[in-house]
C-alpha cells in the first residue's frame, strides 16, 4: 500500500530542509526534528501532522499525502518564525523531493499559517504540504 511512504517522504523532506544553508543558519544548526525537542533554545522546525489518500490509477499505486510542519520561534513578534516557514515553503514548493522506493510526483504548499500565543506574539508558524507519491 502506498500508505506508508509517508516515512521516506519525511525523509526527503527533511534532507532537502537540511541542505539549504541559508535554512540551517536561521535555525542556528539542523534544527529539523519528527518529534518537538525538549529544552531547545532556539528556533526549529518540526512534523506535526501527516495524513494520506488513496491516490492510486488502475495500472499504479500511489498516495496523496498532507503533512504539516511547525516552525517554532521563542522570538518575541512574528518575524524570525515568518521567514523561517517562508524559507520553508520556498523550499518545498514544486520541489523535486528524491525518495528512495517511491517517487514524490508533485509536491506544492497549500498555506502558510501564522498563529499567536501569549500575549499576541507569534511564536509559530504552520507549513502543509501537499505531496503526490506513486510506488516505484
Amino acid at each position: 500500500m502506498a500508505f506508508s511512504t509517508e516515512i521516506k517522504l519525511r525523509k526527503a523532506v527533511r534532507e532537502s530542509l537540511l541542505a539549504d544553508a541559508f535554512l540551517v543558519l536561521k535555525l542556528g544548526g539542523p534544527h529539523v526534528y519528527d518529534e518537538a525537542p525538549r529544552n531547545q533554545g532556539g528556533a526549529f522546525v518540526v512534523f506535526t501532522q501527516g495524513e494520506a489518500r488513496d491516490w492510486s490509477t488502475m495500472t499504479e499505486q500511489g498516495a496523496e499525502h498532507l503533512l504539516t510542519l511547525e516552525v517554532w520561534s521563542p522570538a518575541t513578534g512574528a518575524r524570525e518564525a515568518l521567514e523561517i516557514s517562508g524559507r520553508v515553503a520556498d523550499i518545498l514548493h514544486e520541489a523535486t523531493l528524491p525518495m528512495t522506493g517511491a517517487t514524490c510526483v508533485h509536491a506544492r504548499i497549500i498555506s502558510v499559517e501564522a498563529l499567536r500565543q501569549n500575549a499576541n506574539r507569534f511564536v509559530r508558524a504552520r507549513i502543509r504540504l501537499r505531496a503526490l507519491v506513486e510506488l516505484a
